[in-house]
This record gives C-alpha cells, sequence and structure tokens, in this order.
C-alpha cells in the first residue's frame, strides 16, 4: 500500500502573502516532494465572451472556478495518478491550449482564496492554513501585482476591488477562516507559526510512512 500524501489548503484573502507562506513551509519541508496547485489555475474559459464582456465577470465569487475539475484532479492525485492542470491567461481571461502536468507527491499543496469555502474542497484537506493580513496591505499589494504582472491600469484595479473583491472578501473569505486549523498573522513574516506548521507537517509525513511500513508487512 502506498503512502497518502498530506494535502496542505492555504487560503487568506488577495494580496495576504498565501504564495510567500506556502514557499516558506515548503522549503522547509523539502520542495522536491511537493505537488503545488493554485486554485486560480481553474477559472472557467471564457474565450466564448466578448472580451468587453469578459471583464465584468465577477472573478471572486466561488462560481468563476471550476472547483469540481480541482476536487477531481486532488482524488487522482490521491489515487497516484498524474493530472494536466490549466493554464489560464489573466490578461485574456481565457484558458490557453497549454496544461501543467502534475504528478503524485507526499504533500500536495493546494492555495486560493476560496479554498475552505467549498465543502468538497475542505473534506480533502489534511491541513487547513489561512493568512490573515490587513485589508490595507492586502489591497497595495494585489495594485502592485495586477498592474506589474496583469497588465491592468491602476483605475481597473481599484474599480474591481470595490465593485467585487471587497464584496466577495466578506461574504466568503472571510467567513472560511472559521474552518482553519491554523491561523497566521503577518503572512511571510511570521517565521515561528511557519515552523510550527512545517514540524507538523513533518509530523504527518512519519505518520504515513508509519502506516505505509505496517500495510507492507501486514
Amino acid at each position: 500500500m502506498g503512502k497518502r500524501p498530506v494535502i496542505i489548503g492555504v487560503a487568506g484573502g488577495t494580496g495576504s502573502g498565501k504564495t510567500t507562506v506556502a514557499m516558506k513551509i515548503l522549503e522547509r519541508v523539502g520542495t522536491e516532494h511537493v505537488a503545488y496547485i493554485p486554485h486560480d489555475a481553474y477559472y472557467r474559459d471564457l474565450s466564448h465572451l466578448p472580451l468587453e464582456e469578459r471583464t465584468r465577470i465577477n472573478f471572486d465569487h466561488p462560481d468563476s472556478l471550476e472547483t469540481e475539475l480541482l476536487v477531481q484532479h486532488l482524488r487522482q492525485l490521491k489515487a497516484g495518478q498524474a493530472v494536466e492542470i490549466p493554464v489560464y491567461d489573466f490578461t485574456t481571461h481565457t484558458r490557453t491550449a497549454q496544461t501543467r502536468r502534475v504528478g503524485p507527491a507526499p504533500v500536495i499543496l493546494v492555495e486560493g482564496i476560496l479554498v475552505f469555502a467549498e465543502p468538497a474542497l475542505r473534506e480533502l484537506f489534511d491541513v487547513k492554513l489561512y493568512v490573515d493580513t490587513d485589508a490595507d496591505i492586502r489591497l497595495i499589494r494585489r495594485l502592485q501585482r495586477d498592474v506589474r504582472e496583469r497588465g491592468r491600469s491602476v483605475e481597473s484595479v481599484i474599480q474591481q476591488y470595490l465593485t467585487t473583491v471587497r464584496p466577495m472578501h466578506l461574504e466568503f473569505v472571510e467567513p472560511s477562516k472559521r474552518y482553519a486549523d491554523v491561523i497566521i498573522p503577518e503572512g511571510g513574516h511570521n517565521e515561528v507559526a511557519i515552523e510550527m506548521v512545517a514540524a507538523r507537517i513533518r509530523g504527518l509525513l512519519e505518520q504515513r510512512a508509519e502506516e505505509a511500513d505496517d500495510g507492507e508487512s501486514a
């Protein structure tokens, strides 16, 4: 019997520092043993809509993501099967023709603002981490990222934040914090919390290894 992977969910508001926290934890656990899956890759393909209409979509609502496909992929990875992760183009709001192949790994990390808002996802996580950062810091980071990496104007980012990002954060993201096993304030700057979480994950990996050894010797 193979070792069951440890599946970690990392949630938090936009710009909270989820990626920084995830990368620091995985450095301590061993990135070569990790399958990394961003929920953002599963945005629904909007190529059937005119570009102007695509920009009006509420991308911060759970319905904008094909979470059912992510759930299917996680179950396949648990079963030892490789999956093809979509590659999303945020400048055109469409999926590209390419995919990213992800194979089974001892640790599977799933990151996204809405991963705890979905019951089907929550039940798959062994460890649930919520990165908690002040709203003003998150807005500044969102602004810098979208202008630099996604070709957005400052005005469009602010308009989207006021229209959908902030309301959806209050409706879906913030309430999902209650499902977290660990809440990490200050994001990637909280070295104490990160080390504690990494130690817990290493412990789970050792436990899974022992379970696999017991299964083989039975």
